[in-house]
Formats: C-alpha cells, sequence, structure tokens
C-alpha cells in the first residue's frame, strides 16, 4: 500500500515538474492585428501559426530558443516575405521582431490568450 502510494506521489510529481517546465513562448498570443497565433513545438523548435483572421493556417515562424529568449525567422503572412526574427516574453507579453539585414527592424507586443 505505502509502494503504491510513493509511485502515485513520484509519478504526479513527474507530471507536475513537466508542466512546469513548459517554455514560457509556448501557447495562443493575440497579436498585434488582433489575430491568435498558436506557438507550439516542432521539431527542435517553436512553430508560429495563425489560428484566427484573414491568413488563419499559415505558419509564420520558426523560432529557437529557451527561458523567455527565442530567434529564427518571421514571415510577414501580408507580402509573404521571411526576416530574421526573435521573440522576448515578459509575463504574458511576446515582443516579437523581425529585421532585414539586422538593421531595418520591426517589432510588435503580442498578449497571451
Amino acid at each position: 500500500m505505502i509502494r503504491t502510494l510513493l509511485v502515485a506521489a513520484a509519478i504526479a510529481c513527474g507530471t507536475a515538474g513537466s508542466v512546469l517546465a513548459a517554455e514560457p513562448i509556448v501557447g495562443n498570443w493575440k497579436t498585434a492585428s488582433g489575430a491568435t497565433a498558436e506557438i507550439a513545438p516542432c521539431g527542435g523548435a517553436y512553430c508560429v501559426t495563425l489560428k484566427t483572421g484573414k491568413y488563419a493556417g499559415k505558419r509564420i515562424g520558426n523560432l529557437s530558443g529557451t527561458d523567455g529568449s527565442y530567434s529564427g525567422e518571421i514571415t510577414d503572412p501580408e507580402s509573404d516575405k521571411t526576416y530574421s526574427g526573435s521573440g522576448a516574453v515578459n509575463g504574458n507579453s511576446l515582443k516579437m521582431k523581425g529585421c532585414l539585414l539586422k538593421v531595418l527592424c520591426k517589432s510588435q507586443i503580442w498578449t497571451r490568450l
């Protein structure tokens, strides 16, 4: 009986630990245009896919990183141009930044849903 309780407790702690260990970028975000973007693990990175709005279903980013700081590529869904990009999570805000030649940059703040 005690062994069963210890095993159950260990499994519960392991599950809680994996939930707490999720990267802060993972989840649904309200973009500057008002659309919803989902950021989810894919391969060894995080894929950014629009879930609502004019470009729903379009994958617009691929970011890698940990602990709230990410970099990769961001695609402007309207022009279909891809830029070097980054994301930084601070609480329930995500600062997304896309740059052309690392000097001409544009930023947006997204809010966690």
